[in-house]
């Protein structure tokens, strides 16, 4: 999330060959590109002064006159000679041109030396003379100079601006760094981001808000954040649900990227894969990759879930279509499966059109094996459907439950006599949390009986 920008660096102490190329410099010294320059190049020049080719002579024009280096020279009234370093002659161009006009007088230029250049050889010791003592001249020589002298003592009106864009590119990357570990804690948590009111300091706006309600109260960034965002100095606040949803999906894609990364480096893992059906109706197949990681000292198996995937086809060539989709989409390399386990079902486990069926037709070497917990609760409740016996101790203990929970009143009586494990109901698809129902009733039957009578 961090911005950086492209900065021209100029080093005072160094000569332009070390900092920048040929051609930039080339570029820059010509006057025919002065119109186009930016501030930086601007403050470059100001400092480094213009280029003067004292040896250079101009073709001669229809009156067998030219520009020659006696015109970089000026001769006082009394006798001494003043350097024109304001001066700058174009060999491609055929003229001369103000150096401090063009560049740095504020608002309209005037004159041909400031603008277009002049070519007039015949009186231009005279049009020489006049520019320099006109008043423009001066203000813009001064302006010149004046910079030079700041950008030498780094005491310039750009390293100012600089500074307070840099305090202000600071003060944001603290406000993102405090929004994004909002975000994490929440995702962690697993709670929900948004209420039914999407503004600061109102009722029912959500968790994400009232965080960040709760660190204004102490923490500073936040506080100055919302400060802006309350007297309405900013409009970029970062506290809108598609921001949110923005950073959810930067967090995850970092996350997975990580999780790919070990997967291959292991090379070898094994899919293991199931499929229900949301609230909306809509089929979906959660994925997990099973590989060993050896990014660390201590090697350990994963098994990390890398999300849930849409199914509108559920037979075995549907789902081994959105499987293969998947791992391309992850640039995990289908072969390189070493397993495949699912649950009991036809579509999955079948041997001829089954998904595991598919997989193995294409890579041979994806062992399939059922999942373990799943076999065992099924075997489990096949044998207590089958005995009598079994299917009367349940049904007492459902219905011993089913006395108490329709009634808070003798939920009430329950409690008063029941003081350790509390009533559960019997689970019809998991076998181990029939362990539960028993447990409460078995360590306390004369507390349950008491409050029975």
């Amino acid at each position: 999330m961090d911005v950086e920008e492209d900065n021209i660096d100029v080093n005072l102490n160094s000569s332009p060959r070390e900092d920048f190329d040929d051609s930039f410099w080339s570029d820059i010294f010509d006057p025919r590109n002065w119109d186009s320059l930016n501030s930086k190049q601007i403050d470059i020049l100001a400092q480094k002064g213009p280029k003067a080719d004292k040896l250079v002579k101009g073709p001669k024009d229809r009156y067998r006159k030219r520009f020659t280096s006696v015109f970089y020279t000026r001769i006082l009234s009394n006798g001494e000679y003043f350097d024109r370093d304001w001066l700058v002659y174009s060999e491609q161009l055929d003229r001369v041109f103000c150096f401090g006009c063009k560049l740095f007088t504020k608002g309209h230029r005037k004159g041909q030396l400031a603008n277009e250049g002049c070519n007039d050889w015949s009186h231009m010791t005279n049009r020489l003379k006049d520019h320099e003592t006109s008043v423009d001249h001066v203000l813009s020589m001064t302006n010149w100079y004046e910079l030079r002298s700041r950008l030498e003592k780094h005491q310039t009106i750009d390293k100012a601006a600089q500074r307070q864009l840099e305090k202000e590119k600071d003060h944001w990357r603290k406000v993102l760094f405090r929004i994004v570990c909002i975000v994490k804690f929440l995702a962690k948590h697993n709670l929900a981001f948004c209420g039914t009111n999407g503004k600061l300091y109102e009722d029912s706006n959500g968790n994400f808000l009232g965080l960040v309600e709760m660190l204004a109260e102490f923490d500073p960034v936040i506080q100055e954040h919302v400060r802006r965002i309350t007297n309405e100095e900013t409009h970029a606040h970062y506290l809108d649900h598609k921001i949110q949803n923005e950073l959810l999906h930067l967090l995850a894609s970092a996350i997975r990227s990580e999780i790919i990364k070990k997967i291959k480096s292991s090379k070898y893992f094994s899919v293991i894969l199931d499929c229900t059906s949301d609230a909306s109706h809509q089929e979906q197949m959660s994925l997990i990759i099973r590989y060993v990681d050896s990014s660390s000292s201590q090697v350990c198996i994963e098994e990390p879930f890398l999300g849930f995937l849409d199914v509108n086809d559920t037979t075995g060539q549907g789902l081994f279509d959105v499987l293969e989709k998947e791992l391309k989409l992850l640039d995990l390399d289908i072969n390189d499966v070493r397993g495949q386990g699912y649950d009991n079902g036809s579509n999955m486990k079948g041997t001829h059109q089954g998904l595991q069926r598919k997989l193995l037709d294409v890579n041979p070497r994806a062992f399939y094996s059922a999942c373990g917990c799943h076999s065992l609760n099924l075997t489990l409740c096949d044998m207590a459907k089958t005995c009598g016996r079994a299917k009367d101790f349940f049904g007492i203990i459902q219905r011993i439950y089913t006395k108490f929970s329709n009634s808070t009143k003798k939920w009430h009586i329950l409690k008063e006599n029941v003081s350790g494990l509390t009533l559960k109901s019997v689970s019809a698809m998991r076998w181990e949390s029939r362990v539960e129902s028993v447990k409460a009733i078995r360590f306390q039957c004369s507390d349950i009986r008491e409050a029975l009578l």
